[in-house]
C-alpha cells in the first residue's frame, strides 16, 4: 500500500471529498489538520513548529510522501516562505515532501507552461499576492481573476460549474496553462471539460498535490483528472 500524508487547514472540507475519493487502488491518504486560516491565521514563524510536528505524525503512519497543502499559506511568504515550509516538513519526515506552491510549480514545469492565467476564490489582495509568488518564481502571469468568495463556507458551496464558467470567461490564446487555486473548492468534475474547451492544460491545487505526492510515492495514477495526471 502506498501512503500519502496531507497537512491541511482545519476548515478544509474538500480534500477528503475531492482528493481522497479518487485515489487509485493501492494508495491511501492520511490527513492532519492545523488551524492556520481565517480567524486562525498566524505568522509563518508560529506555524512552522506545528508543520514539523504534523509531518512527524504522518511519518509515524509510514507516509511515503507528505504535503503541506494550503495554497495561500504556501505562497504568502514568497520563495523564502516556501523554502521554510519545506524545511519544516523535512524536519519531521525523512520521506518526500512538498507544498501546494511547490507542487503547482512542478506541475507547470512538467507541462512546459511559463505563461499562465490565475483564477482564485480569494480577494484581489490575496490573489495579487499569489500572482507575485508565481512571478517571482519565473512565471508570466498574463491575467488574474479574483472571485472574492468570502471564506471557507462560500468556497465549499461554490459548484464546480462556477469555476468552469470563470475559466471559460478568461479564455486567452497567448497562455500556456490555467491555474485554479485553492485546496477548499470542488473542481475535479470539470477539469477535462475545461481543458477541452480552452485547449490548454488546467492545473488545480488539489490535482497538483495529488499528482506530486502520488508520483513521489510511486503510486498508480487516478483517471480523468486532465493532462497533468496523464504524466504521472
Amino acid at each position: 500500500m502506498k501512503r500519502i500524508g496531507l497537512i491541511i487547514p482545519s476548515s478544509n472540507r474538500m480534500v477528503e471529498q475531492e482528493m481522497v475519493r479518487v485515489l487509485p487502488a493501492g494508495a491511501t491518504a492520511h490527513i492532519a489538520r492545523l488551524r492556520m486560516t481565517g480567524p486562525h491565521e498566524r505568522p509563518l514563524d508560529q506555524l512552522l513548529p506545528d508543520v514539523a510536528n504534523a509531518a512527524a505524525m504522518l511519518a509515524d503512519a509510514r507516509c511515503e510522501a507528505i504535503a503541506f497543502h494550503c495554497t495561500a499559506n504556501s505562497t504568502a511568504g514568497g520563495a523564502d516562505g516556501e523554502a521554510r515550509l519545506l524545511a519544516a516538513l523535512r524536519a519531521g519526515s525523512a520521506g518526500a515532501v512538498t507544498t501546494t506552491a511547490t507542487a503547482i510549480r512542478a506541475a507547470l514545469d512538467e507541462l512546459g507552461a511559463r505563461r499562465i492565467v490565475l483564477v482564485t476564490p480569494y480577494s484581489a489582495t490575496v490573489t495579487d499576492q499569489e500572482a507575485g509568488f508565481f512571478t517571482g518564481a519565473g512565471y508570466d502571469v498574463a491575467a488574474t481573476v479574483a472571485t472574492d468568495r468570502g471564506g471557507s463556507d462560500e468556497y465549499c458551496a461554490t459548484p464546480a460549474e462556477a469555476w468552469e464558467a470563470a475559466l471559460l470567461e478568461v479564455r486567452r490564446d497567448d497562455v500556456d496553462a490555467y491555474v485554479l487555486s485553492c485546496a477548499n473548492i470542488a473542481c475535479f468534475a470539470v477539469i477535462e471539460r475545461v481543458e477541452k474547451a480552452l485547449r490548454k492544460p488546467l492545473v488545480t491545487s488539489n490535482q497538483a498535490v495529488l499528482w506530486a505526492t502520488l508520483r513521489a510515492a510511486a503510486a498508480p495514477r487516478p483517471q480523468h483528472l486532465g493532462r497533468l495526471m496523464e504524466r504521472l
